[in-house]
């Protein structure tokens, strides 16, 4: 079978054992590619990530006027006069469909935005409408969806603006990340459910403080960016604590032992919490100067978790729990039904197409593990659930990944380094 027809999925004979060294994050790249855009000079960024999301940041941000150049691995950020007319793919890329409006309302002219098929199904009302209280022009047909265009003048007046961003922390992150370079700077405010993923949310202000550009956000639902310069800033991109959840897992799932090299000793990332998290499935876990190391145990147990920081593991996280000796429930991620696919949805089908029993709540998913067969596992062009699949795969007998290449989202090279680890 072919690549994007069904990948078989690697099943090895005993436990996995080996070492990792997963791609620079794509939340830190994509946010270091934003503000080196906007600031008061040139940065050079090293490990930038290599991916679709990454490219299409890119692309997007030289469409707007910003110079980008890259040399022996190093990717050199020169501002520019951001200008339209000019047209963004946002592909399936959040980062792009939620980051880049708010720098394009700084451009002068009109910048289009479109994506994939399903990106144009994503709701994008709440950053539209903020922008438009902050004095920007937005065509959007009144979908609230792609396609839309942004009508800039060279600046924004910027100032107070409320929204509901229950659906996505990118939407406060959007905001915050260009805010500095509006007029009066951003004063917003959240009204609605708790805001998920809030390590990304601690990324964002983390990476603006580092720029020197004062954020307040002492507060809580409140976030106030003053107005003045972003400081060019070079860069080294820490590695992609989320990418390395489905090697990890393998450790867990086969009773080996899985080293990923370079985990920060401290980090913004969701990815972050994976240590406790495997620890909670049973697995042994260790940090030293090596890298992270998961060491499974053999018994894979059943967990409760509140993943509401952290929901972009959950994929992964609900296949360990499928193959667990106990029931599990992984909770506060009703926000997935709006991410590349409906991830809650997603899950359930595929898993129970397996033989499994999982079942949407309205929060989250409820696994009861049962005996699972072969098959073909959907991934509805997300690389999320690709590397659900093939956590799965390790256990399971005769399953087949359809489109394996949507991994290349955010690590074009896990192919080659699951059958590499695993085979």
């Amino acid at each position: 079978m072919g690549i994007t027809e069904g990948w078989p999925a690697p099943r090895p004979q005993g436990a996995v054992s080996g070492r990792v060294t997963v791609p620079g994050s794509k939340s830190i790249s994509n946010r270091a590619l934003i503000l080196a855009a906007i600031a008061d000079g040139p940065s050079t960024l090293s490990g930038l990530l290599a991916a679709r999301d990454t490219s299409l940041m890119r692309s997007a941000l030289v469409s707007l006027g910003v110079g980008i150049s890259e040399r022996d691995g190093l990717v050199t950020v020169t501002p520019g006069s951001l200008k339209g007319p000019a047209s963004v793919d946002c592909g399936l890329a959040g980062t792009v469909m939620r980051f880049v409006p708010p720098v394009a309302a700084l451009a002068d002219g009109v910048v289009a935005f479109d994506g994939d098929p399903y990106a144009r199904e994503r709701p994008m009302d709440v950053i539209l409408g903020a922008l438009r209280t902050l004095g920007v022009q937005i065509d959007d047909q009144g979908t609230g969806r792609m396609p839309y265009s942004v009508n800039g003048s060279g600046s924004v007046r910027g100032g107070k603006v409320t929204l509901d961003a229950s659906g996505s922390s990118q939407f406060v992150s959007a905001l915050l990340l260009a805010g500095a370079r509006y007029d009066e700077g951003v004063d917003l405010r959240h009204d609605g459910k708790p805001v998920p993923s809030q390590p990304h949310l601690d990324m964002s202000v983390a990476m603006l403080r580092e720029r020197g550009v004062q954020v307040d956000d002492s507060e809580p639902n409140r976030w106030v960016v003053a107005p003045g310069p972003i400081r060019a800033l070079d860069t080294a991109i820490e590695p992609d604590l989320s990418n390395a959840a489905p090697f990890l897992a393998a450790a867990v799932v086969t009773g080996g032992s899985v080293t990923v090299t370079g985990w920060p000793a401290e980090t913004t990332q969701p990815g972050g919490q994976l240590p406790e998290i495997f620890t909670r499935f049973g697995a042994e876990v260790s940090l030293s100067e090596d890298g992270l190391t998961v060491r499974g145990t053999g018994r894979i147990q059943g967990v409760d978790l509140d993943l509401s920081e952290v929901g972009e593991l959950s994929p992964v996280l609900a296949a360990v729990a499928v193959l667990a000796d106990g029931p599990s429930y992984l909770r506060g991620i009703a926000h997935l039904r709006n991410h590349e696919t409906d991830r809650l949805a997603a899950l359930e089908t595929e898993f129970n197409a397996l033989g499994g029993d999982v079942n949407q709540t309205p929060d989250g998913l409820e696994i009861r593990p049962k005996p699972l067969h072969g098959g073909l596992f959907g991934t509805y062009h997300d690389h999320r659930m690709a590397h659900a699949a093939a956590v799965v795969g390790l256990a399971v007998d005769g399953l087949a990944i359809e489109n394996i290449g949507t991994t290349a989202k955010t690590m074009p090279e896990f192919p080659d380094l699951w059958s590499a680890l695993v085979s």
